[in-house]
């Protein structure tokens, strides 16, 4: 065995510690050698001459290239595109009127103020719109808008307040093509069809929004107390400014114009009305013809019952239309319906009316029950001279159908 003395143990010892340390060191930087030199994932090139641009751009901007992502194309679903169809082709036909009124100062001086304001349809390329008489209601002057911000003065060409539509005219210059929207068939029209109405509420221009048809054939009072029979009642929402506004189809033809809104507190309810485009056409055409809306009328004098003229004359009803006394030859006369034979007064003495009662009293038109004026007129409403309507009256007790034609309502005295 062979000895060794301490000098040879120290030596030992420290060859070994050294050689240890050797190791460790050389150990850490052959690991991060390796970390550095691993290339980063990167996108497969497709070719050779890719791989030498990328190498020679600057570290920077390649990795930057690297981890760009393109953008998903936009799509829309086909409601979408409906709604953006419709939009772009036709809001610009789409106009906001506003008006000024004839106000007093404090020292009771004619004055002109701000009146009111909502929308209206360009109908023809001449410069007619279509809007509500409620729009333009007591205007001295009126203002149309088209969707450039330009302004024009407008003139009444006609109204009709029985069913609440008025035409204007404004004058475009010459080398201005107008955009327009055509009446479509609102007969067709069924419940839960959509439907999109385009106005200025609030004063917001050309706001879309859409709904559809809730319910058809609504007949609607007024604010003149007079009742529109046939709106299309829908849930898209109507604001005060939308009226006088277009009701489309998805096609773009208007079925209707947005005329009012269901609502306690004068904001959108979710319950709005429009005249249907078959009364708006018929009168339009009226008013554009003749300046007035050519309805047919019975030549009689008429009196709105009460439960006071009842009692007098000790009728067994108190509602329908008396009839007073009917035009000699006229078509009343000539159905068979009679006028009354005893003169009374009714009211006060400033506003007392003669009339005569012992006559007929109207209670029906077509098979539709007659209680008021409201109910006359509406009946009445898209009936034209020389049309036949089956009149129901109250005679004794009795009720009987006459066949009556109708005569041009500035005949009927």
């Amino acid at each position: 065995m062979k000895l060794y003395t301490r000098r040879h143990l120290f030596f030992s010892t420290i060859t070994s510690v050294i050689i240890t340390a050797a190791a460790v060191l050389g150990a850490q930087k052959i690991f991060l050698s390796a970390s550095r030199s691993q290339p980063k994932e990167a996108a497969p090139q497709s070719s050779d001459s890719a791989s030498k641009n990328d190498a020679s751009l600057p570290a920077a901007t390649t990795l930057q290239s690297q981890t760009l992502v393109a953008a998903p194309a936009v799509t829309y679903t086909a409601d979408e595109q409906q709604n953006i169809s419709v939009y772009q082709q036709f809001n610009e036909a789409v106009v906001n009127i506003t008006t000024q009124v004839m106000g007093m100062n404090w020292f009771f001086e004619p004055i002109a103020e701000d009146g009111g304001s909502g929308s209206g349809s360009i109908i023809d390329s001449r410069g007619y719109v279509i809007t509500n008489v409620h729009v333009i209601e007591k205007a001295t002057k009126i203002y149309i808008s088209l969707y450039d911000g330009s302004q024009y003065e407008g003139r009444v060409v006609g109204s009709d307040v029985e069913s609440d539509i008025a035409v204007l005219k404004f004058d475009p210059p010459k080398d201005l093509v107008l955009k327009t929207i055509q009446f479509g068939d609102s007969e067709k029209l069924k419940v839960g069809q959509k439907v999109i109405a385009i106005g200025n509420p609030f004063g917001f221009e050309r706001t879309l929004t859409t709904g559809i048809v809730s319910a058809l054939g609504r007949p609607i009072k007024n604010s003149n107390n007079i009742i529109i029979r046939g709106m299309i009642q829908t849930d898209a929402s109507i604001n005060p400014g939308n009226s006088g506004g277009p009701l489309l189809d998805t096609a773009g033809n208007m079925i209707g114009i947005n005329t009012m809104i269901y609502s306690s507190s004068g904001s959108n309810a979710g319950i709005g009305f429009a005249v249907p485009a078959s009364t708006a056409r018929r009168v339009v055409s009226d008013l554009l013809q003749y300046g007035k809306v050519r309805r047919g009328a019975i030549q009689a004098s008429l009196v709105q019952m009460s439960r006071a003229i009842a009692d007098y004359a000790r009728l067994d009803i108190s509602q329908g239309i008396l009839v007073s006394e009917t035009t000699r030859g006229g078509n009343a006369d000539k159905a068979g319906i009679k006028g009354g034979t005893q003169a009374v007064r009714y009211g006060n003495s400033r506003n007392a009316r003669t009339f005569y009662i012992g006559g007929d009293i109207i209670v029906g038109i077509d098979g539709v029950q007659v209680a008021t004026y409201s109910d006359y007129y509406s009946m009445l409403e898209n009936k034209r001279p020389g049309d036949t309507v089956t009149v129901t009256i109250h005679r004794n007790k009795k009720n009987y159908d006459c066949k009556v034609v109708l005569a041009e309502e500035s005949a009927a005295e």
